[in-house]
């Protein structure tokens, strides 16, 4: 169990894939990179960010996941994977066929926060 303040740590958002792409050599991975919209404190342009993720064997094509919107955890400490840094990590269902993507039950603006 996790009090409620540990949860308010934590910073979801969705974010909405630009790129993704099969990572070289590697079984599960995803190299996918996010927008997180226009609302973020400090960012004019809108923020955009690369996630390593291992949902490869549900998303054989990569290029079927540009335009949807996924959730992320954003305020989570990058870690190299396969020589890629990954700056925030997806949240995904595991089913019997792989991971599914969470998505929001319809399109909202990049960045908005999940509370």
């Amino acid at each position: 169990m996790i009090t409620y303040d540990d949860f308010k740590k934590l910073e979801l958002r969705v974010a909405t894939v630009l790129t993704a792409e099969a990572v070289p050599e590697a079984d599960k991975l995803l190299k996918l990179t996010v927008s997180l919209g226009i609302d973020l404190p400090d960012s004019e342009a809108g923020e955009t960010r690369q996630i390593v993720a291992g949902v490869k064997a549900s998303y054989p094509n990569p290029e079927d996941l540009v335009g949807k919107q996924i959730v992320l955890l954003a305020n989570l400490e990058p870690k190299v994977l396969r020589g890629l840094e990954s700056n925030g990590m997806l949240l995904a269902a595991n089913s019997p066929d792989g991971p599914i993507l969470l998505t929001p039950e319809r399109p909202v603006p990049a960045g908005s926060m999940i509370k």
